[in-house]
């Protein structure tokens, strides 16, 4: 068992129109092949069920339960339900099967096969989702697959890293591929077991914006923060204003001059990484390309009161995800990543 403890696997991840970063799972004997988003920022797995009829649903690949030999039902008569920050539900009965990533499986792994779907979901690239937090926020309440490959000695350690790129992204299992990142890694404590919590800066021009809690979630594209502190980051860039709902789409979106993007920078023990403005720009809402949209945006009912720290920040790093030590760890890029 020792030399099955140790390990690695890198699992590729595709750019789905730099909104998530999406990679190929199987679930069951034989196996069933799903595109899934790996979420850090909740702690359940669900696909389609076969027999989801919900737009949502439609033209994704489905589990049929009774195509596989390895299935087992719930020994309760409770169903998943889950609600996502954005509104987005999804819910359906619970099972456990053997489910795969990267070559590496974890037996009796619990997920739902969901038979209803938010029609949001018509629109992703993705089948389903991977919940990589704690299995403190689980839903299912069950243990996550990292924690499920740890106790089933598949992996050494509950840790897992990822690398967001327009290309050659992936996930890795069981540890870090040093080859992505250069120097040192920072590791950063987490503030509570249950999302990637922990405590950071934000910074606009070399001068502190916002210090507090962020979660550091691969499943939210942009950079998402309670109102109020959203508004007093903004109010540090020359030249912001709020974005009309009419432009944007939706309310707490800001703009800034396009010719003059702000400088922002994320800093997490110690340790500042700089934030591409191309990554920050969401592009202009007027047809002479003067004003655009920052990759900030207020929100009401943020989780812990945090920012959510999404796809945005971590294009520009290496980011390290350390369950059995509680902590969370950034690196820069390697200069050939």
């Amino acid at each position: 068992m020792g030399s099955k403890a140790a390990k690695r696997q890198s699992v590729p991840l595709d750019d789905e129109q730099e909104e998530l970063w999406a990679g190929e799972i199987t679930i069951g004997t034989p196996p069933q092949k799903f595109v899934i988003d790996f979420d850090t920022g909740s702690a359940d797995l669900w696909v389609p069920s076969a027999s989801c009829r919900d737009e949502g649903c439609q033209n994704k690949d489905a589990y049929t339960s009774t195509s596989s030999s390895t299935l087992e039902s719930n020994s309760t008569s409770r169903d998943f339900s889950i609600s996502y920050g954005d509104g987005s539900t999804a819910s359906g009965p619970i099972y456990t099967d053997t489910v795969t990533v990267g070559g590496l499986s974890a037996t009796g792994q619990a997920f739902s096969a969901v038979t209803s779907e938010s029609e949001s979901f018509a629109q992703d690239p993705s089948d389903g989702i991977m919940g990589l937090g704690f299995s403190s926020i689980s839903s299912i309440g069950a243990p996550t697959f990292i924690e499920n490959l740890f106790s089933q000695k598949v992996v050494s350690e509950p840790t897992f890293s990822m690398y967001l790129a327009t290309n050659g992204s992936e996930l890795y299992l069981g540890g870090t591929n040093n080859t992505l990142y250069s120097g040192n890694i920072t590791y950063v404590d987490l503030t509570s077991k249950t999302y990637w919590l922990t405590n950071g800066t934000s910074s606009v021009g070399g001068k502190e914006a916002y210090t507090g809690g962020m979660i550091i979630d691969s499943g939210t594209t942009l950079i998402v923060g309670e109102q109020r502190s959203v508004e007093a980051w903004w109010e540090t860039v020359e030249g912001a204003g709020r974005c009309s709902r009419r432009d944007c789409g939706a309310s707490g979106y800001y703009t800034f001059p396009c010719n003059s993007p702000p400088n922002v920078s994320f800093t997490f023990g110690g340790a500042e990484f700089p934030v591409s403005s191309d990554y920050f720009n969401l592009g202009s809402v007027d047809y002479f390309g003067e004003t655009c949209v920052g990759a900030l945006a207020g929100s009401a009912g943020v989780p812990d009161n945090a920012w959510i720290v999404g796809d945005v920040f971590m294009r520009n790093v290496y980011t390290v995800f350390d369950e059995a030590n509680g902590r969370v760890g950034f690196a820069n890029l390697a200069t050939a990543a």
